[in-house]
């Protein structure tokens, strides 16, 4: 009798856990995007191992930011946009949001431009072309679905990509020793601070942000009893660490991989192209067609989950949440993808435009950040769930921590 009641309580507390699951992984494709790749490649290509410790240090801040915009949607029912509306002056949220837009607009383009390579890679499809292939057709599932079949079918994209580089891995020799130390200890080789700091925009984006509050308050759990809203803080904290960790094992992968095959024989990659048909030669046939097929998943499900970002934001300056039925949110996502394949149009050197796309990211963040900080630490807008001086001292840290790093890439680009 007592088994029975203990199997019961188990089986009760998975389906509870699968219950909440979800909206995780929706974000966790946003960094494992094309423009990671990029970023990635570039880092293990050039550096080696020694960059691996940005994507650890990236990884955490990630999970302590996006636990804290989740928690925003649960407590107050509104998302980061909606709240910027309604608690702040109008110029300023107007100013923050349009930021914001031109993150998601450099997210998108990402999304689209790695996808249209992929296709390229795959078909033999022009890049104009595939560009438009994938933002019509994100348009189209976008437009004809719910949250909660978009759930379905970007888990589905996600493991594709992770299988993909689980297969990977296992082609390519590891010096493991090595990528020990650069996942812990922090390192920057000369030049590398554009790479960082793409890195860091690659997993830290400010557009997650704006979605994954923008996903958790659509469920409107604060509307319920005090003990769910609880049970849902608790259980979102799960879905984002374990989604938030296959994020990190996916990008670590794509650094070790690139720092085992190019680094090794002092190749380093400016092309995604070039990525593939090196790896063709070196890993055979089977590898290239594998990393071709994660890039194009990639692309696809980051080009979704970028839109609603896209369409959420701009619904918010309007004081409305996300609805792919209604003008604004509709609105919000065609202006994200039109302007994302206008600057493609004017991209020569597709690679770059994904590295510096990333790094954008990077430059919006500390705005996202200090807003996002403002809005959970008050208790007018979160009552008792307001942010602990604890977390407020954890969010100011990485506040700062992005800010200087932001300083540092502007003295080195301006020569400062």
């Amino acid at each position: 009798m007592k088994r029975y009641f203990e199997t019961e309580i188990t089986r009760k507390s998975a389906r509870d856990f699968l219950r909440y699951i979800g909206p995780g992984i929706l974000i966790t494709v946003g960094f494992i995007d094309p423009g990671n790749w990029a970023s990635n490649l570039a880092a293990g290509s050039e550096y080696g191992y020694a960059l691996l410790w940005m994507v650890t240090l990236s990884t955490i801040m990630l999970i302590i930011l996006q636990h804290n915009a989740a928690h925003l949607g649960i407590a107050s029912g509104l998302c980061i946009s909606e709240a910027a509306r309604y608690h702040l002056p109008k110029p300023v949220s107007g100013f923050l949001l349009l930021s914001a837009m031109g993150a998601a607009v450099s997210t998108a383009l990402a999304e689209i431009l790695g996808g249209a390579i992929a296709l390229q890679l795959l078909f033999n499809i022009p890049i104009m072309y595939g560009a438009v292939l994938m933002a019509v057709f994100c348009l189209v599932l976008l437009k004809s679905n719910s949250y909660h079949k978009m759930e379905k079918i970007i888990i589905g994209f996600v493991s594709i990509i992770g299988l993909s580089f689980i297969a990977e891995v296992y082609l390519v020799p590891i010096e493991w020793t090595k990528a020990a130390a650069g996942w812990v200890v922090p390192s920057l080789p000369h030049g590398s601070l554009v790479v960082v700091m793409s890195v860091l925009g690659a997993v830290v984006m400010p557009h997650n942000l704006f979605l994954h509050s923008e996903i958790i308050q659509s469920r409107q759990w604060n509307l319920e009893s005090a003990k769910v809203i609880e049970r849902q803080l608790k259980y979102e904290f799960i879905d984002t660490l374990f989604s938030m960790g296959i994020g990190w094992a996916i990008n670590s992968a794509m650094i070790l991989i690139a720092a085992s095959v190019f680094f090794a024989q002092n190749i380093v990659i400016d092309d995604l192209a070039q990525a593939v048909s090196m790896l063709q030669p070196l890993l055979g046939n089977s590898a290239a067609i594998l990393f071709a097929t994660a890039l194009l998943f990639a692309g696809l499900s980051s080009t979704m989950t970028a839109g609603m970002a896209g369409g959420s934001i701009f619904a918010g300056l309007f004081k409305e949440s996300y609805d792919i039925e209604d003008k604004h949110s509709w609105h919000g996502v065609l202006l994200t993808y039109g302007f994302a394949i206008m600057i493609i149009f004017f991209i020569s050197k597709p690679f770059d435009g994904l590295i510096y796309s990333q790094m954008v990211l990077s430059m919006q963040l500390p705005f996202t950040i200090f807003l996002q900080i403002y809005l959970t630490s008050s208790e007018k807008i979160m009552g008792k769930y307001a942010n602990s001086m604890k977390q407020k001292i954890m969010l100011w840290i990485i506040g700062i921590i992005v800010t200087g790093l932001n300083v540092m890439l502007l003295r080195e680009m301006f020569n400062l």
